[in-house]
């Protein structure tokens, strides 16, 4: 790949794509809400385009952001792994999808995909995890082996060593606890050549209807009441305080001087805190502390 701010093109079509075609795919499971589009463009500074559902029957809140961002200067987000590339002009494309659901059987998930790229350095990054409130091990296993399916035609070393880094990276380290089941997750990532990359990269987002959707369906109607929703309510707490607090996307996108409305859409509606709750002995609750919020090879379950 040579230094032409261009090819980000590329990387920017296929994201808006998957944009749409991922709000479609959700909407296909939602009877009562739409996808609506709030585009700001900047000449300075770029696109943002974030996509929005409120208040649906199945999803409570969903967000999909396109960016396309230019500047003078990288933020310290996205330059510290990189000191060469600090007060360099950039060009940045991402998109980052959020899914928190209604019925507290039915997990959130996220999807992130971006590129960098400043004069000669470049990189990709992004991943997929999962977050539920109650565990069912098949969901578990069916999201993995989707993001194993992602991940092979790169290689067989490739999805376990994503799936540790996502591990590792969605960690709550003041909790001392994984913000999910995990997924796969890299960043900074640059080993390969440009166009592998850029593949690998479309492979991620093309198989993550597949892995969420499927989850989806079988969990939506699930019947629920005051204690899961509580429960629910509470366990988002966790996901609020490592966006805010550990999560590089946000963190970039508050620096670069994005729209706060556009950064926070991956925030759930509600949520809530109480203090040293403990779930009881035994109970489903209790269940996804001592079964799914351990790492663990879905795999080999």
């Amino acid at each position: 790949m040579n230094g032409d701010l261009n090819v980000a093109a590329g990387v920017a079509a296929y994201l808006e794509e998957l944009q749409g075609r991922i709000c479609a795919g959700l909407e296909v499971h939602e009877p009562t809400a739409r996808f609506f589009e709030d585009a700001r463009e900047d000449p300075a500074y770029g696109a943002s385009r974030p996509r929005v559902l409120s208040k649906g029957r199945v999803f409570e809140r969903a967000a999909a952001n396109f960016t396309c961002a230019r500047g003078n200067e990288l933020p310290p987000a996205a330059s510290v792994r990189h000191p060469a590339t600090a007060g360099r002009p950039f060009e940045a494309v991402s998109l980052s999808v959020i899914v928190h659901p209604a019925n507290p059987h039915v997990p959130t998930t996220h999807l992130n995909l971006r590129f960098f790229h400043a004069g000669e350095v470049w990189w990709f990054g992004g991943g997929m995890d999962l977050t539920p409130y109650y565990g069912y091990e098949a969901d578990a296993v069916h999201w993995h082996r989707v993001a194993r399916e992602a991940c092979l035609p790169f290689g067989a070393d490739v999805y376990p060593r994503f799936k540790k880094w996502c591990d590792e990276y969605f960690f709550l380290k003041h909790r001392n606890e994984p913000r999910g089941v995990g997924g796969i997750f890299f960043d900074d990532f640059a080993e390969w050549p440009f166009e592998t990359t850029f593949d690998f990269m479309r492979s991620v987002g093309d198989h993550f209807l597949q892995a969420y959707l499927t989850i989806v369906e079988r969990r939506k109607d699930t019947p629920f009441g005051e204690r899961e929703r509580e429960f629910q309510l509470y366990r988002r707490g966790r996901y609020v305080e490592f966006n805010l607090i550990q999560d590089r996307g946000t963190l970039y996108g508050l620096q670069s001087g994005r729209r706060v409305e556009a950064v926070l859409a991956s925030l759930p509606p509600r949520a809530k805190w109480d203090y040293d709750w403990k779930p009881v002995p035994e109970s489903p609750e209790d269940r996804l502390y001592e079964i799914f919020l351990k790492p663990r090879d879905w795999l080999d379950s």
